[in-house]
């Protein structure tokens, strides 16, 4: 038998879709990509901010970024569509607190959707789904880089990116299951390619047993690979995210984004794309006509052909971090001589890692794509 899986990219009830979203409007934001949703025998999609439900429970989180919500129509909105199953590992499910990130569990769970990737401390996150559909079994494993909603063996929060746990996982997956497939959420925002390091790790997923690897997070689109006839999807783009402000600053990056869906026999895992633009024209999904279906699958064979070619691939990437030099050494330029060093240790000049500097540099440290382009810049010296 063969089974189906669609998994789509960040969904966010931002900007215009907030007021259309609470007022469930949902058709005339999601009717082009319905059929395409439901056609599948289970639907996945990344819930990307905490529900609240009452203003007075919400505590926002010190973060670097914006602290997102939204309201509890957006379940209705999901189910609407057609997901079965939301990820909640991504880097916003903790914006407005604990017991906002909780509620929004629930609130999913309540109306028959799925979740996955977020719990009450590190264990509980990790937990894998497990599905059985169709006479099928199937495991979701998801995970996320750590940013500032990544839970602890204290603490609930998202489940952490961690190469080691997720091989066990995938171990574990493999010897009760028939499929595995493990979707993390990172790399870098608004760059078209995977580190390196995000190669090695979604390579190694595959190596462990992953039937597919699909990420998402950076706001537009990736390439793919297929590695040991198992596919790697690098990147699919924004799912229904509204850009704040001045929405074609970044040209169409944020805007088009793609569907996969997977299909799974005994044999092979084959795949199939959407792709379509989304809160470009206005608040809503349209599917791409031909000559711009064209012109996104050009663009597409050529990712591939660079994520293909690691020496391509290495200057590219190597190129990107070079570009963020002035922006990296900024955030760590402490006092630099002995004078100055002097003054400070004497309490004569001001303690700069502190406040936004100081979650500035966690961020920095803490989450992968980040310390990536760190280590690349601080080894490359000058500006």
């Amino acid at each position: 038998m063969a089974l189906s899986v669609l998994v789509a990219g960040d969904f966010c009830q931002t900007g215009r879709l907030f007021s259309l979203i609470k007022n469930r409007e949902y058709d005339s934001m999601l009717s082009s990509v319905k059929p395409i949703i439901k056609s599948a025998d289970y639907s996945i999609v990344n819930f990307e901010f905490p529900i609240v439900s009452k203003e007075k429970i919400a505590k926002p989180i010190p973060k670097c970024g914006p602290n997102l919500k939204g309201t509890i129509e957006s379940v209705e909105a999901i189910k609407f569509a057609g997901f079965n199953c939301c990820t909640l590992a991504n880097n916003h499910i903790m914006d407005q607190g604990a017991e906002c990130a909780f509620e929004t569990k629930k609130f999913l769970n309540n109306s028959s959707i799925d979740t996955v990737g977020f719990g009450n401390n590190s264990e509980e996150a990790g937990k894998v789904l497990y599905k059985e559909i169709n006479g099928e079994s199937l495991v979701i494993i998801n995970c996320c880089e750590h940013e500032f909603s990544i839970a602890t063996v204290s603490k609930p929060g998202a489940n952490a990116l961690n190469p080691i746990k997720q091989y066990y996982a995938i171990s574990e997956a493999k010897a009760k299951a028939n499929y595995v497939i493990v979707i993390v959420h990172g790399g870098h925002e608004l760059f078209h390619l995977p580190s390196l390091r995000m190669q090695d790790t979604y390579r190694f997923f595959i190596d462990a047993g992953a039937d597919a690897v699909v990420n998402h997070h950076q706001h537009c689109y990736s390439g793919y690979e297929v590695y040991k006839d198992k596919p790697i999807f690098y990147g699919l783009g924004n799912f229904l995210f509204d850009k704040y402000g001045n929405r074609t600053s970044v040209s169409k990056l944020w805007n088009e984004g793609f569907m996969v869906k997977l299909s799974f026999t005994q044999s092979k895992v084959d795949y199939s794309i959407t792709p379509y633009i989304q809160c470009l024209t206005g608040p809503y999904i349209e599917l791409l006509n031909d000559t711009d279906s064209r012109l996104f699958f050009q663009q597409l064979k050529r990712l591939n052909s660079i994520i293909e070619d690691r020496d391509q691939l290495t200057n590219l990437v190597n190129a990107y971090y070079d570009s963020s030099k002035k922006i990296e050494y900024r955030t760590f330029e402490p006092y630099r001589n002995r004078v100055l060093l002097k003054l400070y240790s004497m309490g004569l000049l001001p303690r700069f890692i502190k406040g936004s500097k100081r979650l500035s540099i966690l961020n920095r440290i803490a989450c992968e794509s980040h310390r990536d382009k760190v280590i690349h810049v601080f080894e490359h010296k000058g500006l």
